[in-house]
């Protein structure tokens, strides 16, 4: 997720993922879209648009394992300004029931009888030559001529175009005879009609004189023909003039918007054998797994005091817990995944504004870290929508320091050239050991991430992050993040890690990518060092098949200690063989794929499917194979 800024939040991946929401930056864009001409906009908060959603992860190590990660990251459009009045979308042709869909577009389009708005240029149209998209050679130029020049009675649309090619109902019709009538009434002599009489318009005010006797024939004509519908059309007004006034009576709020998400998943893995203990190639137990039914569910509340700035409080709740079914590196867990035992818990609470015109502020005790601050660049990242496994999400370097409440900012320093910065700790709020928990106590992350756009289809994000672990764990929850033997005593370590990620957007339906992530870790009171390295390449097919679809194949490595150099007895790789320095000896490789077919604007169902070639990068363990179903819901 990133700020909010500009007039966004920020922007996020290019990714197709969310179509047609809300979010997709589409080819020719580069990632860090200019928004210095909006800023000055203030948006409503009936358009805050909702933030995209991220399972929690959960912390597996130390006594303070059972707390969990945000669910939200931040989506290219959290506040949408309003830079001007836009024209409603026009619809074809609709029965005669659907007064009420039309009705709003016939007021805009047809003249009223009363004076025009000054603040409203097109309210009244004077001359056929203001219409933009009306020209002396069209069939009808004579009629409209006539309507506006004897009459005054035709309006056009706020950016001066008359759509004359529109099928329109009869509602919609009678609705502009009425206002045709009504506005001739107004300007014609007084000896006309009693209704005009009766109506009480001013005929002093008269304009026009040059309604004759055939007009008026044609006019009665027009009334008796449409009399049913003028009546059924006031009624219909009134009855929709009833409804606003009970849905305004009755809102939730006038600032704040209530968003939320479901997923439901089945999944399952094959049983493969498991070697424990590498030392000597043979494996000793056998995987066992059960095919799993859960589900998870998120609320977020997105409240808007100025229009420049964002409270979001998230609850969430759910019963995924890792489906691997090997020990040490959860190579098989799914980026859906949020076990919290079906009770509710705050995932997000977080405050974002706007500093200045290009610098946004987050701060929160909880949903505030890399991976909600950066922003995002892989097209493939989303809980709900994205790649199924949790390595298939994003850099796992992001993920480092379980990271929940802190401060960050995004600097829109120039239209191609963003700056990202965060202090997450990983229990803000813990009060007790200052080895623990707390703001600079426990597990805590600093970072930075450069997000560069150097051409329109061309996004790059360069990560760094320090981190400080109180008990030898990364807690990027994939791969190699336990640094020290599990038999011997914990120890601090201070990690720096640097990576990149880029996304390539080939043409609108073909987005290449890949990342790759360093991580360099010291004890506090040991010699020695260890390293990680991870990448990942892959491809995203936007639109696959049908409009809105998404597929996406990725391979790549999971964390992997290359690296350990501590004391003897301390090293990871060699735990079982007297902790001796080395690094990993073989290679895990993740091959994934999945396709995402968008059933509707608010239900998605992916299947997908990802092999772990020797996991736990140990060549003696048969290939994981994990499965799964996920069925979304975003309202």
């Amino acid at each position: 997720m990133s700020l909010l800024m500009a007039s966004v939040l920020t922007t996020v991946p290019i990714s197709a993922i969310n179509l047609p929401e809300k979010s997709v930056i589409l080819p020719g864009n580069p990632v860090q879209q200019s928004t210095q001409d909006n800023l000055s906009q203030v948006v409503s908060p009936a358009d805050i648009t909702p933030p995209e959603f991220v399972q929690p992860d959960i912390t597996t190590s130390s006594a303070i394992k059972n707390k969990y990660e945000n669910i939200l990251r931040k989506s290219r459009d959290k506040i949408q300004f309003i830079s001007s009045p836009n024209l409603p979308e026009l619809k074809d042709t609709q029965p005669v029931t659907e007064v009420v869909q039309n009705q709003e577009s016939t007021e805009e389009f047809f003249q009223s009888p009363h004076p025009p708005d000054s603040d409203n240029p097109m309210s009244q149209v004077t001359s056929v030559s203001q219409l933009q998209d009306v020209q002396p050679s069209d069939w009808a130029f004579g009629a409209l001529q006539s309507l506006v020049e004897r009459y005054g009675c035709i309006a056009g649309y706020p950016d001066g175009t008359y759509l004359g090619n529109r099928s329109i109902s009869r509602y919609e019709f009678a609705a502009g005879l009425n206002a045709c009538l009504e506005k001739i009434n107004y300007a014609m002599p007084a000896v006309v009609t009693e209704r005009s009489r009766s109506a009480g318009y001013a005929y002093a005010n008269n304009k026009i004189n040059t309604v004759n006797n055939e007009d008026l024939i044609s006019l009665q004509r027009l009334q008796g023909e449409f009399k049913a519908e003028l009546q059924q059309l006031q009624q219909r007004v009134e009855v929709v003039e009833k409804q606003t006034s009970e849905l305004q009576g009755n809102r939730f709020s006038t600032t704040t918007r209530l968003f939320g998400q479901a997923i439901f998943s089945v999944q399952g893995t094959n049983s493969p054998d498991v070697d424990l203990f590498p030392r000597d190639g043979v494996p000793e137990r056998q995987g066992k797994t059960n095919l799993t039914f859960t589900s998870s569910a998120q609320l977020t509340l997105a409240t808007s005091f100025t229009g420049r700035d964002l409270l979001l409080t998230g609850l969430s709740a759910g019963n995924l817990g890792s489906n691997a079914s090997l020990l040490s590196t959860n190579m098989g867990r799914l980026g859906f995944e949020s076990n919290t035992d079906n009770n509710l818990v705050v995932s997000d609470l977080s405050y974002r504004f706007l500093a200045s015109n290009n610098l946004g502020i987050v701060v929160g005790t909880a949903g505030v870290n890399p991976i909600n601050t950066f922003r995002g660049i892989s097209p493939l990242e989303g809980s709900s929508d994205g790649a199924i496994s949790l390595f298939g999400q994003r850099n796992p370097i992001l993920s480092i320091g379980n990271g929940t409440g802190g401060i960050g900012f995004d600097w829109q320093i120039s239209d191609r050239i963003s700056l990202q910065g965060v202090y997450s700790a990983e229990i803000p709020s813990f009060p007790g050991d200052t080895k623990q928990g707390g703001l600079f106590g426990g597990r805590y992350t600093a970072g930075a991430q450069l997000s560069l756009a150097p051409t329109n289809n061309i996004d790059i994000g360069v990560h760094y992050l320090y981190s400080h672990s109180p008990d030898g764990l990364l807690g990027g929850g994939i791969g190699d993040s336990q640094l020290i033997s599990p038999f011997a005593n914990p120890t601090a370590f201070d990690t720096q890690a640097i990576g990149a990620t880029v996304a390539w957007r080939i043409n609108p339906n073909l987005h290449l990518g890949g990342w790759g992530g360093f991580t360099s870790s010291k004890p506090s009171n040991l010699s020695g060092s260890v390293e990680t390295t991870n990448w990942m390449v892959f491809a995203a097919f936007p639109n696959l098949l049908r409009s809105g679809n998404l597929g996406g194949v990725l391979v790549g490595q999971p964390p992997k200690i290359t690296s350990s150099t501590l004391p003897d007895g301390f090293n990871f790789p060699n735990f079982s063989d007297g902790g001796t320095a080395g690094g990993r000896s073989d290679t895990s490789i993740h091959v994934e794929v999945f396709y995402r077919a968008q059933l509707s604007d608010n239900i998605a169902l992916t299947p997908g499917l990802f092999v772990i070639f020797n996991p736990d990068h140990n060549a003696a363990n048969d290939a994981l194979i994990v499965g799964t179903l996920r069925a979304s819901f975003r309202f």
